[in-house]
């Protein structure tokens, strides 16, 4: 899984760096298929936004983006989107491969 992390409009110190790849690195706990991730972090009017771009196999990528005063907790929300997100496409691909036909009945 590549990492990469990208900023517009400030500049992250590595203290900031650490910790955002600290977070994504725990991604593959919940999907396993992971290419690539891509952290764009930026310097919005009313604080901090983040974006995470998760570049998963047979599919588009997912996008998570959030707001907020702190960077970390701007990071940390942004995180809880892209978890959601991806566990909600793995219970999917789940009940897809492992769905029963309605008209059958298991006797």
């Amino acid at each position: 899984m590549q990492v990469q992390i990208t900023s517009k409009h400030m500049d992250v110190t590595t203290a900031i760096e650490e910790y955002a790849t600290r977070k994504v690195e725990k991604l593959p706990r919940y999907f396993d298929r992971i290419q690539q991730v891509e952290v764009i972090m930026d310097s919005a009017p009313l604080g901090f936004s983040t974006e995470i771009l998760v570049d998963v196999e047979h599919h588009e990528p997912f996008v998570a983006r959030c707001s907020h005063e702190d960077v970390y907790a701007s990071i940390d929300l942004a995180m809880d989107r892209s978890v959601r997100q991806l566990t909600d496409h793995k219970s999917k691909l789940r009940d897809s491969k492992h769905h029963t036909p309605t008209g059958r009945t298991e006797s």
